[in-house]
């Protein structure tokens, strides 16, 4: 395979890992990285492994980029394939998803609550991994194409690109109607700490885990920075009591 199409796929299965981690893990939270291991039950484990997945995601990213970017003088040639081969990448992501994480390790199900993951698991594989790939590759082996049809043919990379991002500033972006954030704290971090952290910056708290390491509190958006100098390691806008921190809560009670 020619070198432009496998860091071209490499950036596709970037974007599958990206894809997977904000809409499953931030958004629906139907489960973390490690949500099926039963040493890793705090939530602040949690969220810390789903930080380093996405840490990585951004290496390969990086990795793939560099390696396109010898060949950035053959743009015009080789655009016309490029879709393809991140749809490959992006099926791919799915595939080994699938088959390491759920079915090999058993670190995590798409469905962790459901009665029938294995059929989540199908579906998603199907629709995610079996779909991508098998258009990827009729792009690639498809004939040369009029300028005219290769709008059409760079359509796909668009569309997943666009809802990619747009996954990813939603997932950033708290509730119109709260004003709760997610936030963790250091290890270093006591209770005491992590109490005047949050009423120093002008917040209230609404749920918290019995050490304080977790906290849902309602911040104004302006004073969320000053809680990285007062010992948190991550303050993320969520606004579901019900959702990651019920979660946790029913995993850390069992």
């Amino acid at each position: 395979m020619r070198p432009w199409l496998v860091w071209s796929a490499l950036l596709g299965f970037a974007f599958g890992g990206f894809f997977d981690g904000i809409l499953l893990h931030q958004i629906l939270q139907w489960h973390h990285l490690l949500s099926g291991v039963s040493g890793v039950a705090s939530l602040r484990a949690q969220l810390l492994w789903d930080g380093l997945f996405h840490a990585l995601m951004y290496l390969v990213a990086l990795v793939a980029l560099i390696g396109l970017r010898r060949y950035r003088a053959r743009a015009a040639s080789i655009d016309e394939s490029l879709s393809g081969a991140m749809l490959v990448g992006f099926g791919a992501w799915h595939v080994v998803d699938a088959l390491l994480s759920h079915w090999v390790l058993g670190i995590h199900r798409i469905r962790m609550d459901s009665p029938t993951p294995l059929l989540w698991d199908l579906g998603w594989l199907a629709g995610f991994g079996l779909a991508p790939l098998a258009l990827g590759a009729a792009l690639i082996r498809g004939a040369r194409l009029s300028a005219e049809a290769r709008l059409g043919r760079r359509l796909p990379l668009w569309l997943l690109a666009a809802v990619t991002i747009g996954l990813a500033a939603w997932s950033l972006r708290p509730p119109a109607d709260r004003q709760l954030v997610t936030i963790v704290f250091s290890p270093a971090t006591s209770p005491a700490e992590a109490i005047d952290a949050i009423v120093t910056s002008g917040g209230r708290i609404a749920w918290a885990n019995p050490d304080l390491s977790v906290a849902l509190a309602d911040v104004a958006p302006g004073r969320r920075l000053s809680l990285y100098r007062r010992g948190a390691l991550l303050v993320a806008g969520q606004g579901l009591i019900s959702g990651c921190a019920a979660w946790s809560s029913r995993r850390d009670d069992g």
